[in-house]
């Protein structure tokens, strides 16, 4: 499924927020001044983030 930019924004600050509060990142972090948002990115690419979009027919239609 391909995401829109407004849910890989939502699923990106979502897993940030996470990573802030103490969630191992699922990726090798390789540069120690990376940001927890460079790393939600790098777990998106890789399709590792443990979140999903569901979305629901009919609504706002």
């Amino acid at each position: 499924m391909q995401l829109s930019k407004y849910e890989e924004a939502r699923i990106i600050g979502a897993r940030a927020l996470q990573l802030s509060m103490g969630a191992p990142p699922l990726v090798k972090v390789k540069d120690q001044t990376a940001t927890f948002i460079d790393i939600a990115e790098q777990e998106l690419e890789k399709g590792v983030v443990p979140l999903t979009v569901l979305r629901v027919k009919g609504i706002g239609a």
